[in-house]
C-alpha cells in the first residue's frame, strides 16, 4: 500500500503503538473572558458610534419626558380649571336658588303686610268703650302674634316719626307747615314702612314738615294742616286697594 501507515493510521508513540495524545493540549490554554475580549471590537471609531448613539437616546428621552411634563401640566390646568368653573357654578346656582326662595317669600310677606295694616286700622278705628273688651284685646293678641311672625322672618317696621325724610324709606304723601319741626322732618306715619333685614321692604307714608308756604321736601306734595288725617285715611285705602290688586 502506497503512504505512510503513519498518516493511515494517525500519530504513534515510538514502539508504533497508536498515539492518543491530544494534538491541541500543545496549544496555550484561553480563557472565556479572553475570548470575549478577542470578540470585542474595541476600536475607536466604534466607540465614538455608539456613544453618539446613547447620547442622541438620551436626547429623545429627555424630550418625551418634557413632552409629557407639558402634557400633564395641560390636563392639571384644565382639570383645576373644570373645578373652578364647577365651584362657581355651584355657587350661582346656589344664589340663584336662595333668590328665587327669597323673592317667593316677599311676595308672600308683602301679602302678609296688607293683613297688618288691616288690623292697624281695625286697631285705630276701635271705639274707646271697646278697650277693655275680651274682643278687642283678641284682636290686638292677633295682631301681637302676627308681628312677632313678621319678625321671625327678618320684618322690622321702620322708624319714620321724627326722622328726616329720607326718600329710600319713606315716601311723602303731604306736607304739614307751621308745625315747628325742622323742615323736611317727619311728623305723622299715615301707613307703616317695613324692612327686610337691610333692605327696604316697602316704604312708608309720610307727612313731612314744610315752612310756610307749603312746600317741602323734594318730590313731595304740599297740604294743608288739617289735611294731614284725611290723606292718612285716604292713602291707607289707596294702598290697601293696591295691594288687593297686586294679589
Amino acid at each position: 500500500m502506497d503512504g505512510n501507515p503513519r498518516d493511515r493510521y494517525g500519530p504513534r508513540d515510538r514502539y508504533g503503538r497508536p498515539s492518543h495524545r491530544n494534538e491541541t493540549s500543545d496549544m496555550p490554554h484561553r480563557t472565556r473572558a479572553q475570548e470575549r475580549i478577542d470578540e470585542l471590537d474595541v476600536s475607536s471609531s466604534k466607540l465614538l458610534a455608539q456613544i453618539e448613539q446613547l447620547k442622541g437616546e438620551l436626547d429623545e428621552a429627555r424630550k418625551q419626558e418634557a413632552a409629557a411634563r407639558k402634557q400633564a401640566d395641560e390636563y392639571l390646568e384644565a382639570l383645576q380649571r373644570e373645578r373652578a368653573e364647577f365651584s362657581n357654578f355651584r355657587r350661582r346656582t346656589g344664589e340663584e336658588r336662595e333668590q328665587w326662595l327669597g323673592l317667593a317669600s316677599e311676595s308672600l310677606i308683602r301679602k302678609v303686610l296688607a293683613i297688618a295694616d288691616d288690623f292697624d286700622r281695625a286697631i285705630e278705628a276701635m271705639p274707646p268703650e271697646l278697650a277693655g273688651n275680651p274682643w278687642a284685646q283678641g284682636v290686638a293678641a292677633i295682631d301681637r302674634k302676627l308681628r312677632q311672625l313678621l319678625e321671625s322672618e327678618g320684618v322690622s317696621p321702620l322708624e319714620s316719626v321724627g326722622k328726616p325724610f329720607d326718600p329710600r324709606e319713606h315716601e311723602a304723601i303731604s306736607n304739614v307747615p307751621d308745625t315747628g319741626r325742622p323742615v323736611g322732618e317727619v311728623v305723622a306715619e299715615l301707613q307703616r314702612g317695613y324692612k327686610l333685614r337691610d333692605r327696604v321692604l316697602r316704604p312708608a307714608l309720610v307727612a313731612v314738615a314744610s315752612d310756610g308756604d307749603g312746600s317741602g321736601p323734594s318730590g313731595s306734595p304740599g297740604g294743608e294742616p288739617g289735611e294731614a288725617h284725611e290723606n292718612q285715611k285716604q292713602s291707607r285705602s289707596e294702598h290697601s286697594a293696591r295691594d288687593q290688586e297686586q294679589e
